[in-house]
């Protein structure tokens, strides 16, 4: 079974900055917006479920990042608004679902991050964001994720919670984190989950060495004046 995280947040937090310091993870861009930090990182666009289950059963990287993912349920229902009926609703929240359901049939290594608007309900409680009431009275979206991380930014400073406060679903295994708050960066994350679950994180690329010219022969200054051994022919060209 892979193991899915999540990461929920306001617009501008910290959420897709906390990729920044990755180096091979595959990235899935829903919405398509670039980046918000300079890179040069590989991303793929896609807003389909099925597209996006058939990546990742077929992704080589162990760490794979879906970005905007609340997206996936708001294009649909943008492109959808004008269906009549509450089918679209339930098709949508299916959708949603066997994408996080997908992850539970992957290797044991592969960490794949959804990356995720949050909103906060009726009681004042922070939650994923979702569309339609399917969802969150029939699914309760976090219950399909031990591990959820919600951003927090303090006078400039970036931060992800990591223990429940009370009033949000944050929450993490025993000991995997010793602060509630740790800096918005998910290549340390990434190190403690696989620290708590004996994983090996992926290791950087390595670059590409250009070989080395061979050293040029020295000349000893004192061969050219050395003598041959007796019984050598020493004549020249």
């Amino acid at each position: 079974m892979g193991i899915p995280i999540l990461i929920i947040g306001e617009s501008g937090t910290g959420k897709s900055t906390s990729i920044r310091n990755f180096t091979n993870a595959g990235i899935i861009n829903v919405y398509g917006k670039p980046l918000p930090f300079k890179n040069t990182m590989k991303t793929v666009s896609i807003d389909d479920c099925n597209k996006i289950i058939t990546l990742l059963n077929k992704a080589e990287a162990d760490v794979i990042i879906i970005d905007d993912f609340q997206y996936l349920l708001v294009n649909q229902f943008m492109k959808r608004a004008m269906e009549k009926g509450y089918d679209k609703f339930t098709e949508m929240a299916k959708g949603y679902y066997d994408v996080i359901d997908t992850v539970r049939k992957m290797p044991a290594h592969k960490r794949v991050y959804f990356l995720s608007h949050s909103e906060r309900d009726n009681l004042g409680n922070v939650k994923a964001k979702t569309i339609g009431k399917l969802l969150d009275e029939k699914v309760t979206v976090e219950g399909l994720f031990t591990i959820v991380l919600k951003t927090c930014v303090t006078e400039n400073n970036y931060y992800f919670q990591t223990h429940n406060s009370g009033q949000d679903t944050v929450k993490s295994p025993m000991d995997m984190f010793s602060e509630d708050f740790i800096p918005n960066d998910l290549v340390e994350v990434d190190k403690a989950i696989c620290g708590y679950y004996g994983l090996t994180p992926p290791a950087p690329p390595k670059k590409e060495e250009k070989p080395k010219a061979p050293p040029k022969t020295a000349k000893d200054p004192a061969a050219n004046n050395a003598q041959a051994p007796a019984g050598n022919d020493q004549g020249g060209v």
